[in-house]
């Protein structure tokens, strides 16, 4: 192992690392991946995936306690936490089997190890590249490196997780038992997914957020009506709260906000992450962090020449699919195959995927505005829309925003049925530059809930047709 030298080793195989390894092979580079726990990361084996299987089974449950909208009987319904928490963990073990099959197929070395830089070494090739040290006591040497070690939950001053009472994402989407009640800190995609989850399968649930919104990321007509739907289903939400104290006491979790304390069962933190830094001998490189994030320029390079970094330790937006389009710029560059075009941070979706869901891409409204633009607004209700209504989901609203000169669509908002699934329909228009008018002459087929996004476009520029 220790004369192996490889074109390119990325430390991480989560969804960007093993990403940027298949391409990196594709491009003819011999490609290596060290991961200290399990192919896919946290994305596919804790987060992405077995939370969207926990989330399937939450809106089962919840059909079936509404069949009767649809003219069914369903009676008797129950379910087991252990069966519904084994689904999940099978998808994320197919899917992280599937990712070791694509290793094996495009002919990149998995190593299971914990890494850290090592120096740099001139190689028989005369070239520069770098050791990297193992904690098995071997040793590879890399022409290039990709850094791809991801994340892990950010805890609170003084409230550290227990793993029973006081839970992190991990612990949350493995319950041995329900609780009967469950305060979530944290309106973020994490924290919401979660409050969805618990509260479809019949767990009283309190949602504590700091700013005077949930879902801060999203838009503000998104966030309201979110809130609007969510305290409808029983979830309670405090906002603009601080989190001053937490006691476990009789095997409950006593919260306290200001002067009022509150008690449930159990605590989610989803209060953020922190980039997994430690141990990689950052201090040895030029490598500079900003707020514990690695600095990238917009091909993924680090400030030490022949290490890039990618995913989660480069800073928001914290999702997969940005982790994977990064892998690919950075390893294209290694190639020397890089087409030019870096990452643009407002061209990547956001999707949460709670009940209704909720998507995003590009500028706020406000973000808009305050840019400099001036802007049309196009929105559409869902209970307009003819698919909605038949499948008993008309709650949610498409919200578009075009410059007003240019007819650039700028962003595009939504809450309702499966509009995670509609969202790269926007995304392919902004990044083809696709026009208001390009928009509105396309032909988008019937009945589909894909219509409410023509005609929030079309009532962006007085048009709308059906309502």
């Amino acid at each position: 192992m220790a004369e192996t030298i490889f074109d390119l080793v990325v430390i991480g195989g989560g969804p960007g690392g093993y990403v940027a390894a298949i391409r990196a092979s594709q491009l003819g580079l011999k490609a290596a991946v060290i991961e200290r726990e399990n192919m896919g990361g946290i994305c596919l084996n804790w987060g992405c995936i077995p939370t969207k299987a926990l989330l399937r089974s939450a809106e089962v449950k919840h059909l079936a306690e509404n069949a009767a909208d649809f003219g069914l009987e369903i009676s008797g319904i129950t379910f087991d936490i252990k069966k519904v928490v084994e689904r999940s963990r099978s998808v994320a073990s197919r899917l992280s089997a599937g990712v070791s099959h694509l290793m094996k197929k495009n002919g990149i070395t998995v190593i299971s190890a914990t890494a850290s830089l090592g120096p740099v070494v001139e190689n028989p090739g005369g070239d520069n590249a770098r050791t990297i040290t193992l904690d098995n006591g071997e040793a590879i040497t890399g022409r290039s490196i990709i850094l791809a070690t991801g994340a892990r939950a950010r805890s609170l001053p003084g409230i550290e997780p227990d793993g029973q009472h006081i839970v992190t994402y991990r612990e949350a989407m493995m319950p041995e038992t329900m609780p009967q009640s469950l305060i979530v800190v944290g309106s973020g995609a994490i924290g919401i997914e979660f409050a969805s989850f618990y509260r479809d399968m019949g767990v009283e649930v309190t949602v504590l957020e700091a700013v005077d919104r949930i879902l801060p990321a999203e838009d503000e007509e998104i966030s309201a009506m979110a809130e609007t739907i969510f305290s409808r289903r029983g979830i309670t939400i405090h906002k603009g709260v601080q989190l001053t104290g937490v006691e476990v006491r009789d095997g409950r979790v006593h919260a306290s906000i200001g002067d009022t304390v509150l008690e449930a069962d159990r605590m989610i933190l989803a209060v953020g992450i922190t980039a997994n830094t430690e141990g990689l001998g950052l201090e040895e490189t030029a490598i500079e962090l900003d707020r514990g994030h690695v600095v990238t320029d917009s091909v993924m390079r680090t400030a030490e020449d022949g290490i890039y970094a990618i995913g989660d330790m480069t800073g928001a937006p914290w999702l997969a699919h940005k982790a994977s389009h990064e892998g690919i710029i950075a390893a294209e560059h290694i190639a020397g195959q890089s087409s030019g075009h870096g990452l643009k941070r407002d061209a990547i979706p956001g999707c949460t995927y709670c009940r209704p869901q909720i998507a995003s891409v590009g500028l706020t409204e406000k973000a808009a505005e305050e840019a400099g633009h001036t802007v049309r607004v196009g929105r559409f209700p869902m209970l307009a829309n003819g698919k909605a209504i038949a499948l008993g989901d008309d709650e949610g609203l498409i919200k578009t925003i075009f410059d007003a000169e240019t007819g650039a669509l700028l962003g595009a908002h939504m809450i309702g049925p499966e509009v995670t699934e509609l969202i790269q329909g926007f995304v392919i228009a902004r990044t083809l530059e696709t026009t208001e008018e390009e928009l509105m002459q396309t032909v988008f087929p019937h009945p589909t809930l894909s219509e409410a996004m023509h005609e929030s476009v079309l009532d962006a520029f007085d048009k709308a047709i059906h309502f």
